[in-house]
């Protein structure tokens, strides 16, 4: 009796092949499921980043390559020296200055003429006077250059070609006319109206700015006129880093083997 009791308490052990009942989850309606598609002809692939696969256009791989074989090739002092240029306190100083003396407009120039005839028809004296402006374009500034009559040159330092104006520094120390580089050959040619600009001078200012402008000049005279560093250091030169650890395993060889000949040792 005992027995039959315990052998009924025994629990059949599950047919191992078997299904188990799957716990059934409640959807809900509102969020339904919809998975994607994402071979040939299905949904739109998602965005990657694809730098590395673009062909960059003609201009960007040029200026590209020539900034690299600008770095990699010996440059003569002469195209080298445009490479240094004022800081960014003193350009914000000397842009300031030379925002007071933009050009005029062609419509401001029409109005001020009207009126000089009008006062010459009416038997008036002039008042309106030829304002003081910046001067621009590269044969006029020379120009002024060599008369003496320029105070201060400012040249851009990324004039293509640069032979354009990699003369101009020796004509300014020859003429003892103040000279500085500056970044941004757009930034000049914003001053003059124009969308780029090699080169402006400045041939006179207002007596309230003459103090200014000789500070300036006497500071880009010591920096440029007289700086005898600039004339003589070579730039380029830079090799990549590929081309450095092939130098530097060359150098270190030849210093084992020079020490190897001595009896020293090197780590």
């Amino acid at each position: 009796m005992g027995k039959a009791a315990k052998s009924g308490s025994k629990k059949v052990a599950a047919a191992p092949l078997s299904q188990k009942k799957k716990a059934q989850t409640k959807t809900n309606p509102l969020f339904e499921k919809r998975p994607k598609n994402l071979r040939l002809g299905g949904d739109i692939q998602p965005k990657r980043d694809l730098t590395r696969y673009v062909k960059w256009p003609k201009y960007v791989r040029l200026q590209r390559a020539k900034r690299i074989m600008l770095m990699r090739l010996k440059v003569p002092p002469a195209i080298a020296q445009f490479n240094t240029t004022i800081d960014k306190s003193q350009a914000a100083s000397l842009l300031r200055l030379l925002k007071k003396y933009q050009p005029e407009t062609q419509k401001d120039k029409k109005e001020r003429l009207v009126e000089m005839a009008r006062q010459k028809k009416e038997g008036e004296a002039a008042q309106t006077k030829k304002p003081v402006v910046l001067k621009f374009g590269l044969n006029h500034v020379t120009n002024l250059i060599e008369q003496k009559a320029a105070k201060l040159v400012v040249i851009a330092h990324d004039c293509d070609p640069i032979e354009t104006v990699c003369w101009l520094p020796a004509l300014c120390r020859k003429k003892d006319v103040p000279y500085c580089i500056i970044k941004g050959k757009a930034r000049l040619g914003a001053l003059v109206h124009q969308k780029t600009a090699t080169c402006v001078a400045v041939t006179a200012v207002r007596q309230e700015d003459s103090a200014e402008l000789g500070k300036l000049a006497e500071a880009f005279k010591g920096q440029f006129n007289e700086n005898v560093e600039i004339r003589r250091r070579w730039g380029g030169g830079i090799m990549g880093q590929k081309s450095q650890h092939v130098t530097q395993r060359k150098e270190k060889a030849i210093q084992i083997e020079q020490a190897k000949k001595l009896g020293l040792s090197i780590a």
